[in-house]
Parts: structure tokens; C-alpha cells; sequence
């Protein structure tokens, strides 16, 4: 079931009418089994894996927290996180690792039958894995305590809006949320709408029309060069922000129905004026999820410098991993890791620059360009097309006349259509940029808001009516 779906057009209006109609002490029952039942419309299989991932950390929260022994604790958990992240790397990574190995011994000239598993890859095991290992490592810490009821940590594990693509949000933000009692609040209702009315936008109207355009490319990527290899460049970099945030901002919007807050997961990430600033602004639950269980530990910044830059590269390695079981991933992670110890080395220089107004505008522009051809290796299907794209994006630029001349199905009224729609969000990220979207928006006239919606609202049903069906969101597969 996808927020973009007919299904949860019924679903969600039915969870919300009965979650405000039936008293506090039996709400958080009754999300559980909505959540569960959500999750289930995926895979009825693998619900038993999260089951799993959840019990098993819920009863080694509890024992860390019962014993007063530093090496008990130690074990409880470790073996949490030996559950845990086995599962993930069973089904995420398993033939991952046979094929790396396989390809090694090849090299070696060492002949070996290819093993593969036929495992389905869960949707959302990434997220929630995260989320109750962190849960652990909280306890464990003695950043809060371990909860005794099953259910209402199982509810938060699993809270419908944020399970299959995050935010990967923190026990002591979440978890209180769930057992607290909400009064419904028709001003946070309303908000919560508006929110989920830009994130399906930024999802229908731009993601979904610009992927049309990448997959046509990728689909045959050697029959293109040149300008249209700078055009899926540029509309991958869009559409998977636009998948992406839009996504968390429909889990947010949706959380808000309901009384729960969910942490902002993007903040005009864009209009970054350096890898880190990005880094920062991108994804932001997972990125601090990293800093605060990787690369602190590890040492973070308070050791040497040499030190610092591993720190930095373990962590960005691992989350290049986190994305995806290819090392085209792997290799992703590093070179942000690696930009951002290059920003380190030479921070004098690139601080004299940004302190003018025009250099830090060089700044976000040489950040958005390497950012967007890193993106290539995320989208491409293997490192040689990548490569490939990347390599031939400029052919032919010294004649503009024949450099612009496109194969791609882009005339003035679909160039105007996606134009304005992207210059539209591009706005609303400039205007919101360090200030709230909400409490912005709430600025506006009256008249100006309703005239908002009204073409948001249309610009969505001719959309759709025009669509050839529901799209996966892009992080469903991490």
C-alpha cells in the first residue's frame, strides 16, 4: 500500500475517523494493528521479521537495564545487534556478498558456481532496523529508559507513516508520542493536510513526470549522449529530492492527523553551500543516526586529524552501503566522505571564498553540480553506465545549435509545465530555508493560501487522470 495509492485514499480516512472515536487507552492498540495491517499489505511473509527485529530488541533493552553488569550489558547487546543486523544482511545484502566473492575468485583465477538466494528484499527493513538498534544503544547508554509494554513499543517501531522510508526517528521523541493522550486539534489537522498536499506534489507532479524522462534513458543509455545525458542528470538530481522529501513530508503530514510530531528529514538540502552543509539538510534522521552511533564512537572529531578523515570515511562508506547492496553505493558514500575531508583541507581558502556573497553562491552551485553527478551512480545500473553517462554528458557542447537538439519527448508545454513546477518548489526551499514552512506559509493572505491549494489540488487530479498508474517511491528499495 503506497500514500500515492487508491488503497490508502480508503485506508487512511478510515485509521483516522476510528483512532479519534475510540478512547486514549485503547488508541495505541488499535495503530498497532493498523500499522501492522499496513505493513502487511507489502508481504504477509515478512511480517515476522519485524516481529522478530522488535521482540528481540524489546527483551534486550530489558535485560541491559535489569543487570548492573557492565559485560552482561555487553552481551545483551551484541546479541541484539547480531539478530538484527543478520537479518538485514540475509536479505539485503547475502547475494551481494556471494557475488563480491564470486567475482574476487574469478580475478584469482579460482573457479567457483555462482550461489544466489531468491530473497525478496523487505520494504522498509533498513529503516526500522535502525530504528530499534538505535532504541538499544539508547537504553544501553542510559539515554531513556526501557519500555515495559510490548505493544506500545512495538507501535512505535512500527507507526504506519514513517515505517517503510523513515524518518528513522529517535526513541525520545516518538515513543512518549505514542503513549501520550492527543485532543484533536483542528489547526494541526488542517496543517497536517497542507503538508501532505505539497509532499504529493512534490511527488506526482515533479518526481513522477521527471523518473518518465530518467527511465526512458536509462533504459537504453548508450543511444543517448550529449544534451539529453545532461538533461537526466539534472532531472534525476530533481526527481529524487522531490521522491524523496516528498515521501517524508506526506509521513509527517499524516503523523500530524493523528497528534504525533515527526522529525524534519529535509531542509532545502540544494541550497547547501558544502558536502557537510548538505549532509546536514539531506535526509537528516539518518545522517544523524550515523553521526551519533558511527562516527562519535569511533572517535568523531575529537582526535587527530588523521583520525578525523577515517572517522569520516568509515561513516560514509557504511552509508553508502546502507543504500544499497552494489558497490556502485559503496563508492557514492566514499566520494562524499572523501569531498567532505577535501572541504577540511582546503576550509581556509573555501572560507575566504564564501565570505563574499558571490563566492558562497559559487559555492552552492559547485556543491549542487557534484552532488548531481554523484547521483548518477545511484541511478545508473552499474558502474560502466554510469561512467558512461557521466563521460558523454558534454558531447558536442562547443556547437549549442546540434548540442541542443533532444531525442527526449520534451516540447515548450512540458518543458513549461515541469519548469514552472520545479521553480516552484525551488522557491519555496529558497523562501524556507532556515525558518519553519508552516508558521511561513501561515504569513500568507488568506486568499493567497486558498489560491495555493486550488492549483496545487488541480494540477494533482489532471496529473493523475493523465498517469498510467501508482510509482514506487524510490526509497522503498533501501
Amino acid at each position: 500500500m503506497q500514500f500515492n495509492s487508491l488503497q490508502f485514499a480508503i485506508f487512511l480516512p478510515i485509521v483516522f475517523a476510528m483512532y479519534w472515536l475510540l478512547p486514549h487507552k485503547y488508541r495505541w492498540m488499535f495503530l498497532l494493528g493498523a500499522s501492522y495491517y499496513f505493513y502487511m499489505s507489502w508481504n504477509v511473509k515478512y511480517v515476522f521479521l519485524i516481529l522478530l527485529t522488535t521482540g528481540v530488541t524489546y527483551l534486550a533493552a530489558l535485560l541491559i537495564e535489569s543487570t548492573e553488569s557492565r559485560n552482561r550489558r555487553k552481551v545483551y547487546l551484541t546479541l541484539a545487534a547480531v539478530i538484527c543486523f543478520g537479518v538485514l544482511v540475509i536479505f539485503k545484502y547475502l547475494n551481494f556478498l556471494l557475488k563480491s566473492v564470486n567475482d574476487l575468485t574469478s580475478l584469482l583465477a579460482i573457479p567457483l558456481h555462482p550461489v544466489t538466494m531468491k530473497l525478496m528484499l523487505p520494504v522498509g527493513i533498513s529503516f526500522y532496523t535502525f530504528q530499534t538498534i538505535s532504541y538499544v544503544l539508547d537504553v544501553y547508554y542510559g539515554k531513556v529508559k526501557a519500555e515495559r509494554n510490548f505493544g506500545i513499543y512495538a507501535t512505535f517501531i512500527s507507526f504506519f507513516p514513517q515505517l517503510v522510508a523513515g524518518p528513522i526517528e529517535r526513541t525520545d521523541h516518538l515513543l512518549p508520542q505514542i503513549r501520550e493522550e492527543h485532543t484533536f486539534s483542528y489547526e494541526e489537522g488542517i496543517d497536517g493536510l497542507r503538508i501532505m498536499l505539497w509532499g504529493f506534489f512534490k511527488k506526482i507532479l515533479i518526481a513522477d513526470v521527471a523518473a518518465a524522462y530518467v527511465d526512458q534513458v536509462y533504459a537504453d543509455v548508450t543511444g543517448y549522449q550529449g544534451f539529453d545525458l545532461l538533461v537526466v542528470i539534472f532531472l534525476f538530481t530533481i526527481q529524487i529530492y522531490c521522491d524523496f522529501s516528498g515521501y517524508s513530508d506526506i509521513a509527517q503530514g499524516t503523523a500530524k492527523l493523528f497528534g504525533i510530531q515527526l522529525m524534519q528529514n529535509f531542509r532545502s538540502p540544494y541550497l547547501s553551500s558544502s558536502i557537510q552543509e548538505f549532509w546536514r539538510r539531506w535526509h537528516i534522521s539518518l545522517s544523524q543516526w550515523f553521526r551519533d552511533y558511527v562516527y562519535i564512537p569511533l572517535g568523531g572529531s575529537r582526535c587527530s586529524t588523521l583520525r578525523k578523515y577515517r572517522n569520516v570515511m568509515i561513516t560514509f562508506l557504511l552509508s553508502g552501503l546502507w543504500h544499497g547492496a552494489d558497490w556502485s553505493f559503496v563508492l557514492w558514500g566514499g566520494l562524499h566522505g572523501l569531498l567532505q575531508i577535501l572541504e577540511q583541507v582546503f576550509r581556509r581558502p573555501i572560507r575566504a571564498l564564501k565570505a563574499h556573497r558571490f563566492g558562497r553562491v559559487l559555492s552552492t552551485i559547485a556543491v549542487f553540480v557534484f552532488v548531481s553527478l554523484l547521483w548518477v551512480l545511484f541511478r545508473a545500473e552499474n558502474l560502466e553506465q554510469a561512467l558512461y553517462v557521466i563521460r558523454h554528458a558534454l558531447d558536442g557542447i562547443t556547437q549549442p545549435a546540434l548540442y541542443l537538439q533532444t531525442k527526449l519527448p520534451l516540447n515548450r508545454y512540458r518543458i513549461l509545465a515541469i519548469g514552472s513546477c520545479i521553480l516552484t518548489c525551488g522557491a519555496y526551499d529558497f523562501v524556507t530555508r532556515n525558518r519553519d514552512g508552516k508558521v511561513w506559509f501561515r504569513t500568507l493572505p488568506k486568499a493567497v493560501r486558498y489560491l495555493i491549494g486550488y492549483v496545487l489540488i488541480t494540477g494533482l487530479i489532471v496529473q493523475i487522470i493523465l498517469s498510467t498508474g501508482e510509482t514506487q517511491f524510490v526509497y522503498f528499495q533501501f
